[in-house]
């Protein structure tokens, strides 16, 4: 994460190479929309992003993730570790995640209450 609050698991380019994975806050709530792969490569990134999300103070912090096209288990389950973590009263508010990530949740982690998903 820059001091710009942007994470980006590869160098900017014109032309973003695949498995590449853009996150910026998002303007008009608390919270984080992220674009591309979340997978080995880009692991480090969405970790990153998810302790930013796990420090901030806000009752629900929102992730855009309409534009994610691929996301791995291990990812899935750094979001999962990382709602597990959230003091009480938290929660993480999922905006369009793509059906994996929607499936391995409900597989793993049936009945996570600190998740909230708001599908397409």
């Amino acid at each position: 994460m820059d001091s710009s609050g942007q994470a980006e698991a590869s160098p900017a380019s014109p032309t973003q190479p695949a498995g590449a994975l853009r996150v910026h806050p998002l303007a008009d709530r608390p919270g984080w929309q992220a674009a591309g792969e979340i997978n080995l490569l880009t692991r480090s990134a969405w970790e990153e992003t998810l302790h930013h999300l796990a420090l901030s103070d806000e009752e629900a912090c929102h992730l855009e993730l309409s534009a994610i096209t691929f996301v791995d288990v291990a990812g899935v389950s750094a979001l999962a570790v990382t709602a597990q973590g959230l003091a009480e009263g938290r929660r993480i508010v999922l905006e369009e995640p793509p059906a994996t990530l929607r499936r391995v949740l409900h597989m793993f982690w049936p009945d996570l209450p600190t998740v909230e998903v708001m599908a397409r």
